[in-house]
């Protein structure tokens, strides 16, 4: 066993790991910065809809963690087993026990690819595929590709998820390419969501319901994916009637395309850090821990109740960078998070809506038009601009449209 100490830890090098890092060397480049993370690949993860849809080679959304690993950082490439926050300190698997100063936690959420019964073993083959891995992506394409008709299945869980508009994303663009090619009329397209609602944001709804209709797509609200027989190409869904019985229902498919649930890690959900839903316990405005002033959350692991998505991590890095450091200069903390998230709904080859919004569904758009409508500009900029401004911008520390507000001193 090793005992290491640190300034700052980091858990986790996604995108919020990373970008933290680099924002505090930014800031103070002395600082002694350690990030544990097991995996030797960083990927770009929104661009998986892309690969799904045929627009994207996902050869382009991995880099290796050593190319985007910040300068001055130290990589421990292990994995965090517990914490002990009373102590300062978190144990490895390789039994090193690591000491801190300030701790962040930004290890993002666990994937239950096995908690739908027969999903695993037919991943990529008969059908089913997922945008929502590296490894799966690409069968999604080829499905679209080989399917000229048929019954596409395409389902979302129950919340929080990352990115909950990204399951609606791949059957828009599934249905756009059938459109081209003169085939949607013999595809019948079903939309499974365990939800109560179509997207989180009510406002976005009714574009959203008609960009459904114009596919032909039938929306079933309540639904949820329970089981899955590649084999026989059979899903089972169950959902509940108004007395609130449940009722199993079971679907052929010619193409299935799943997201599977999704929950906090488990040695954080068995930790002192997490809240009762397991999630890291944090101040929403803060992002500093309600019980450790030491810890902070950051990204999808962290119970602010915001959508997780990496645009909603490019704001969250300011806040946490400029919290922690003024907690080390024992100066307030005046930088507040509001919730803000983004997510570019591609409902078409060239069309896309770019929804943001914050806390309680509060619209927020950057750019100053009206947010709810499709917009070709909005698929340009999630095709090719913000796959630049995540590489060259935000693994680096810059923080261009991504700065705090911070309220005036009374």
């Amino acid at each position: 066993m090793t005992t290491r100490q640190h300034d700052i830890v980091i858990v986790g090098a996604g995108s919020g790991g990373i970008a933290l890092a680099a924002s505090l060397l930014k800031r103070q480049p002395k600082l002694d910065i350690a990030i544990i993370e097991p995996s030797d690949k960083h990927y770009y993860q929104p661009a998986w809809t892309l690969v799904g849809g045929g627009e994207y080679d996902i050869a382009d959304s991995v880099r290796t963690m050593h190319s985007v690993m910040p300068n001055h950082a130290q990589w421990l490439q292990t994995a965090v087993t517990s914490f002990d926050p009373d102590a300062s300190t978190v144990t490895c698997d390789n039994g090193d026990v690591i000491e801190y100063q300030q701790l962040i936690v930004a290890a993002g959420l666990a994937l239950l690819w096995d908690s739908i019964p027969g999903l695993v073993e037919t991943l990529g083959k008969n059908g089913v595929c997922s945008n929502y891995s590296a490894e799966f992506a690409p069968s999604t394409w080829q499905n679209v590709k080989n399917l000229k008709a048929g019954t596409a299945l395409f389902t979302m869980p129950m919340v929080p998820i990352k990115c909950a508009g990204a399951p609606q994303k791949a059957l828009y663009l599934s249905a756009s390419h059938w459109e081209k090619q003169g085939t949607l009329a013999n595809t019948q397209i079903e939309f499974h969501n365990a939800g109560g609602a179509l997207f989180s944001v009510a406002a976005f709804v009714p574009n959203l319901e008609k960009q459904m209709a114009s596919y032909g797509a039938q929306v079933n609200l309540g639904s949820n994916l329970v089981a899955v027989d590649g084999a026989s190409q059979t899903a089972w869904f169950e959902s509940k009637d108004a007395e609130g019985n449940v009722q199993r229902s079971e679907r052929k498919f010619d193409m299935l395309h799943v997201v599977p649930p999704q929950k906090p890690h488990a040695f954080i959900k068995n930790s002192p850090l997490a809240n009762a839903d397991g999630w890291v316990e944090v101040d929403q405005g803060t992002l500093q821990h309600t019980r450790y002033p030491n810890v902070f959350g950051l990204g999808d692991c962290m119970s602010a109740p915001n959508s997780k998505t990496t645009a909603a991590i490019r704001k969250q890095v300011i806040i946490v960078a400029e919290n922690l450091l003024a907690l080390r200069a024992a100066r307030p903390m005046l930088s507040q998070y509001d919730g803000y998230s983004a997510c570019p709904i591609t409902v078409g080859r060239d069309q896309l809506i770019l929804a943001e919004f914050g806390y309680n569904g509060v619209l927020m758009p950057t750019f100053g038009k009206d947010p709810l409508p499709p917009r070709k500009i909005g698929w340009l900029m999630k095709k090719f601009l913000f796959p630049k401004v995540y590489w060259q911008l935000m693994l680096k520390g810059h923080e261009w449209l991504a700065r705090a507000k911070t309220p005036k001193a009374k």
